[in-house]
């Protein structure tokens, strides 16, 4: 993939990003935030699949690069980490995916259907595993044994 490819990647994925946050109601500051973060973690998605990545990895991984820098910038800019996850990651859910089991289900092509489901779903969990091993890292690493009240 060339670098203008991955340039234009990074700046739709930016941009419908910053169309979530406002469709969402996000606060004002979170918006370039959150929308440089979705951009990053959608284009390491897709550069991670053009170097030949499982799609479940490619998936984890960028999912789990978008929740480390969900809670960084939650923790600096002193804001739930919830706006920045949701944005981070909503440029990885595997719309289409789903999109496709439901259209060859209802066309009768079931074997087509439950593979495009199935990996829909493979595609969903790799999302919340990645979310969740992200904040769980984040915590760990942030946490401080000696503050924490008993």
């Amino acid at each position: 993939m060339i670098a203008a490819e991955l340039i234009r990647t990074y700046v739709t994925s930016l941009l419908g990003t910053w169309g979530f946050a406002l469709l969402l109601h996000a606060p004002r500051k979170a918006w370039i935030p959150a929308s440089i973060i979705g951009g990053v973690s959608y284009t390491l998605y897709i550069a991670l699949l053009e170097l030949g990545s499982p799609e479940a990895a490619a998936m984890f991984i960028a999912a789990l690069i978008g929740s480390l820098l969900a809670q960084l910038c939650a923790r600096r800019m002193k804001m739930i980490a919830t706006i920045f996850l949701t944005l981070s990651i909503v440029s990885l859910v595997p719309g289409l995916g789903l999109y496709r089991c439901m259209e060859h289900l209802g066309a009768g092509r079931n074997a087509m259907g439950l593979q495009a489901g199935v990996t829909a779903m493979i595609d969903i969990m790799m999302i919340a595993l990645g979310v969740g091993v992200g904040s769980l890292v984040f915590r760990t690493a942030v946490t401080r044994p000696w503050a924490a009240k008993g």
